[in-house]
């Protein structure tokens, strides 16, 4: 049965990983537009985006820990608005624990760099391109220029710190901006650096040609399919343990008869 709901114009690179996930939970997300209720661990990236895309909104030179910490009451007003509220179960316990952890992560971002060295070719940065006949969404945290004059991207996480066995899926997101980059600026990145804020600790991978050509087939690829896929009119759920962990819609696939794994694990 043909969709109601138009292809999206452009694939992100989380988008691509919903689908490379699970093409069910694509045509959920992205397809019908299903809205994804928000987490605990969702409202704390957001929180603490918003406090360093406003602290490097600001000169260098007033870019202090100070400064950062008075974004947080504006961040308050901002993020933590309904729907979330409710989503997330906002106590005041709950809102404690938030304020605390964020306080903890700019004492340990501050600790990791100091913003105020640091040269920034842009914040939040919407850059969108058609990458090998796919067009392609993203959203970088930053993009920096090194020392050496090279583009860095800067991507905040805070999240668990990553396996470092399984780098390709750690940086692959952060891979496909860096496809985005070379295409929209006719300059490739030359390092990816993730700031694992909450622990205090980075990973950077170097930019490659090899990497870069992967990560361009792989869009190709699922761009290709979910075409298809939207052509047929149905996606094919690939449940497992991984693929439902994290994910909004097991219900909606159970209600449809598909096999979700029983106790798939949500935050």
């Amino acid at each position: 049965m043909p969709f109601e709901q138009p292809l999206p114009q452009a694939l992100s690179p989380s988008r691509l990983q919903d689908f490379q996930s699970c093409p069910r939970r694509f045509q959920h997300a992205s397809i019908e537009r299903r809205r994804q209720p928000a987490t605990y661990a969702t409202a704390k990236g957001t929180f603490v985006h918003y406090v360093f895309e406003r602290l490097f909104a600001l000169p260098p030179a007033e870019r202090t820990d100070t400064a950062a910490r008075e974004f947080v009451p504006a961040a308050e007003t901002e993020v933590l608005v309904e729907p979330l509220v409710s989503e997330i179960g906002l106590t005041t316990e709950v809102r404690s624990r938030l304020l605390a952890e964020t306080d903890r992560i700019i004492t340990r971002y501050f600790a990791m760099e100091d913003p105020r060295t640091v040269t920034s070719e842009g914040v939040e940065m919407r850059l969108t391109a058609t990458v090998d006949g796919v067009p392609i969404l993203g959203i970088l945290d930053r993009l920096d220029r090194d020392d050496d004059g090279s583009l860095v991207i800067v991507d905040y996480k805070t999240g668990a710190l990553p396996n470092r066995q399984y780098d390709s899926k750690t940086f692959a997101n952060a891979e496909l901006y860096a496809a985005l980059c070379e295409e929209h600026f006719g300059e490739r990145p030359r390092r990816i650096r993730l700031l694992y804020v909450t622990h205090g600790e980075s990973v950077e991978r170097e930019v490659t040609g090899p990497v870069l050509r992967a990560r361009r087939k792989s869009a190709v690829d699922a761009w290709g399919k979910i075409k298809r896929f939207y052509d047929d009119g149905h996606f094919p759920a690939t449940p497992s343990t991984n693929a439902c962990r994290f994910c909004a819609y097991t219900e909606l696939c159970r209600a449809d008869g598909v096999p979700v794994p029983s106790n798939p694990r949500r935050p």
